[in-house]
């Protein structure tokens, strides 16, 4: 089933613990693209970058499937960059610089080629572009997920809970699934949240898991414990391309396989935060993948018999 990716492609610039980087490739949709690509062939790319992104970089997301067509090149302006250091717990960072150079007037032009997608992830972007991408679809997607974050609920709240009317799956984390929803019990949060729209809730937990809620039924997936976590940049939204891959590969909207996907995206996420940006998940081998996703049901599965 086609995919259509819609989200940043940007350089970054990383510090944890363990070291720091130059100026790499990153973005949502730089992250979302490279996991799903490990599930589905039919991988299209709506985003905007400048004339200093190395075409290197393009031929990297063409090698692993992706469809660049409406990846737009501004030659005369910068690529969106940030910069960002982790503490020492990984868990929170400091935003050292942030340039949205052509990201600040993004209009997502869709190729026609584009238009008869059956699933759609909306990556982080503004509630706006993302609605835009909607309307301009000539035929509504069989799923449309989406990814947002604290920033745009604080400054775009009315526009967000628009586009969440719109939706089929929201995929965010558990701190911006409270200041949402007002709610601190993420069972309470889920379900304001999904009358705002959404069939489906995945609400990320980092370290301790991710839940996915749906109206009746709650599921949850262990996180993997890993001996190290170089850098958690990008992890979520590889969690969000495995996640939304396996869905547009197996073409199946049942809850069960819903879970599922939520294995495949946690697996996915533990291979990128082992290594420096998108380095682990670009050359991934499928058995590797396997064996990961299979380390993740042996984590929940258990013999277990009651009394009568």
């Amino acid at each position: 089933m086609s995919l259509l990716v819609i989200g940043s492609v940007a350089f970054d610039a990383i510090e944890t613990p363990f070291g720091k980087t130059d100026k790499i490739i990153g973005g949502a949709a730089t992250y979302i693209s490279l996991a799903s690509s490990y599930f589905t062939d039919n991988i299209n790319l709506c985003a905007v970058v400048g004339g200093d992104f190395p075409k290197e970089n393009i031929k990297l997301l063409q090698e692993h499937g992706v469809d660049t067509e409406g990846l737009q090149v501004k030659e005369d302006e910068k690529t969106f960059f940030w910069s960002g250091k982790y503490h020492n717990d990984m868990n929170s960072r400091d935003t050292l610089v942030t340039e949205l150079n052509v990201l600040g007037d993004f209009d997502p032009i869709i190729p026609e080629a584009y238009q008869n997608c059956e699933y759609l992830m909306l990556g982080n972007l503004s509630p706006q572009v993302q609605k835009t991408v909607i309307e301009r679809l000539e035929k509504r997607p069989k799923l449309i997920a989406l990814d947002t974050m604290n920033f745009w609920m604080d400054i775009a709240m009315d526009d967000l809970k628009e586009v969440l009317g719109m939706i089929d799956v929201l995929i965010i984390n558990d701190e911006e699934a409270r200041q949402l929803s007002k709610e601190y019990s993420l069972v309470k949060a889920a379900q304001k949240i999904m009358e705002m729209g959404p069939k489906y809730l995945v609400i990320k937990k980092g370290e301790h898991g991710a839940l996915l809620f749906n109206e009746k039924q709650v599921y949850f997936c262990p996180a993997l414990p890993l001996e190290e976590v170089f850098d958690p940049t990008g992890a979520g939204d590889t969690f969000a391309g495995g996640f939304i891959g396996y869905l547009a590969a197996t073409d199946g909207l049942s809850f069960e396989n819903f879970k599922r996907a939520v294995i495949y995206g946690s697996a996915m996420a533990s291979f990128c935060v082992e290594k420096f940006g998108t380095e682990k998940l670009v050359g991934l081998e499928i058995p590797a993948i396997e064996k990961r996703v299979q380390e993740f049901i042996d984590l929940s599965q258990v013999e277990l018999t009651l009394k009568s």
